[in-house]
């Protein structure tokens, strides 16, 4: 199991998605198009979409066949995408983190660089070392 539960084992890929849209004036001191993320995991069994927000943590199955292009729906509605794959992190405590969208998809996907505390930094991780 990784840190968040998830048994990468299940999940064979991922799809993580950054969006500007906020509802929380703070956040737009981010940059735009990259103020909030989350991810969608999928597995032999479908998708799940886990979008940890500032109030709670939504968590839903996806009900869509393994042929849907879920990176193209999500492209549709203004969002941007970067698929990746979740790993096996090493099996040592994490420092301390606030919760935020960012920590809890890093940990979803066994990110542990300390340095990505932004969606943009997320997005420039993923782009550049997780190809």
């Amino acid at each position: 199991m990784s840190p968040a539960g998830v048994d990468t084992a299940t999940w064979q890929r991922a799809l993580v998605v950054f969006s500007g849209a906020t509802d929380l004036g703070w956040l737009r001191l981010l940059r735009p198009g990259f103020r909030h993320c989350f991810v969608a995991l999928g597995g032999d069994g479908g998708w799940i979409c886990v979008n940890p927000m500032a109030h709670r943590t939504e968590v839903s199955v996806l009900p869509i066949t393994a042929e849907f292009d879920l990176a193209g729906w999500y492209h549709s509605q203004g969002l941007i995408t970067v698929a990746t794959k979740p790993v096996e992190p090493p099996r040592r405590p994490l420092g301390w983190r606030p919760y935020t969208c960012v920590e809890e998809v890093k940990r979803l996907l066994g990110i542990t660089a300390r340095t990505i505390l932004t969606p943009w930094q997320l997005y420039r991780f993923l782009r550049q070392c997780r190809k």
